[in-house]
């Protein structure tokens, strides 16, 4: 079936409809930790690039002062915690809370008071406070960036919908290692489960 195909049938079953933006966002930067930046790790693709086009909407949401939330991968030493998720991919065993590779990187490291959430699985919902924190701060809508769009990325995007926040992903600002399965998520989300914007798009957005 061609790509023209496709999108004839995906209209004519009715998917794709809009969200509205809400009255108040928050911003989730998934995984942006140096193990995702570094090709020799578990990085690669274009996440370089996603995690450069991050910086100025992680600036706007902190000139606002609205919520920011950051997920790490964080594994005991031991390896006591680890579950299918780190089986299938073992690189995550490295992601230890004292780990170079598992540390926010330094262009979105997190600020004082601003939410860190230590995950095992792929969802930053799964076996988290996120959503309670969510509601805490009184939010909404949750604009998306980080890695990977096929992974962590697409698994999170699912719960927030789930938990009837609004999804927002940021376009240029989630990465993947290979880029097919980052353009075929990118459309399998805006289809079902989120708006897929640009950062610019946001920033008008947000002056709104």
């Amino acid at each position: 079936m061609s790509n023209a195909d496709a999108q004839l049938v995906y209209a004519r079953q009715g998917l794709g409809g809009g969200i509205a933006f809400g009255r108040k966002p928050a911003l989730l930067l998934i995984d942006f930790v140096n193990g995702f930046n570094d090709p020799d790790q578990l990085g690669g693709g274009n996440i370089g690039d996603a995690i450069a086009a991050t910086r100025p909407v992680l600036r706007a949401f902190r000139d606002r002062d609205l919520p920011i939330a950051h997920t790490r991968i964080v594994y005991t030493e031991t390896g006591s915690d680890i579950g299918v998720f780190a089986t299938k991919i073992p690189g995550l065993q490295t992601l230890f809370e004292s780990a170079h590779s598992s540390q926010v990187v330094d262009a979105l490291a997190p600020l004082p008071g601003e939410c860190v959430i230590r995950k095992k699985q792929a969802s930053a919902f799964f076996d988290t406070d996120l959503a309670a924190w969510l509601r805490k701060e009184d939010a909404d809508t949750l604009v998306i960036a980080g890695c990977t769009t096929s992974g962590c990325v697409r698994a999170s995007v699912v719960d927030a919908a789930s938990h009837n926040f609004r999804p927002f992903v940021l376009r240029d600002c989630v990465g993947d290692r290979a880029l097919a399965p980052h353009e075929a998520n990118l459309f399998d989300m805006g289809q079902k489960y989120a708006e897929v914007i640009d950062s610019a798009d946001l920033q008008a957005l947000l002056k709104n």
